[in-house]
């Protein structure tokens, strides 16, 4: 028997492996907290490199992008998803008090922080596909969740549906473990060029 390397069923089973390290990978590389923001970015660098006629190396590519993105990516990490983190807790400190200010507030706070976590999505999606400077690029990461308004509609949804998803359906755990978090970006990316062809 041989098997040809070039079929299809092979170049699917590869493809699937690859996703599959890459995951780990991107895992590995949140341990630190404050490596999320540069994982995440360099995770979208090699997805929306793939999502385009499916070129380059994503292991490879991943860990060049790790280098290149570290100082920019961070620091928008830092500027974007440190407020939204804030305002999360803010949020739920609101909302464990019964009244319908403290019911206000925390809905305020809630909208504030999911504001800021899709504002720090794009951030990191711009630190991947540009060089802009530091400014630039969160002037655009906090104008993109208005001016992208469905098209961030859809990046929020594709996280709350991992998220609901591995609290709701057993095992599902393992799955976001082995390979979720790189196809939930793959996902994204095809959002992302599809927004960013707009303005470039």
């Amino acid at each position: 028997m041989q098997i040809d390397p070039g079929s299809r069923n092979v170049q699917g089973i590869t493809t699937l492996l690859v996703f599959m390290a890459l995951n780990v990978f991107y895992l590995l590389s949140c341990v630190p907290i404050v490596t999320i923001g540069v994982a995440t970015s360099a995770l979208y660098e090699v997805t929306m490199r793939y999502a385009d006629e499916e070129r380059g190396n994503l292991i490879a590519d991943y860990f060049r992008a790790l280098r290149a993105n570290l100082g920019p990516a961070t620091a928008v990490y830092l500027a974007l998803g440190v407020p939204a983190a804030l305002l999360a807790f803010a949020s739920a400190f609101w909302f464990s008090f019964d009244s319908p200010v403290s019911g206000g507030a925390g809905f305020l706070a809630a909208t504030g922080a999911g504001y800021f976590f899709a504002a720090t999505l794009w951030g990191l999606a711009q630190v991947a596909a540009y060089r802009n400077g530091l400014g630039q690029t969160l002037k655009n990461s906090l104008l993109l969740p208005v001016a992208q308004s469905i098209r961030t509609l859809g990046l929020l949804a594709v996280v709350a549906g991992c998220v609901a998803l591995t609290v709701v359906v057993p095992g599902f755990v393992y799955i976001m473990l082995t390979l979720g978090c790189s196809l939930a970006a793959y996902g994204m990316a095809f959002i992302f060029r599809g927004a960013f062809a707009r303005h470039s």
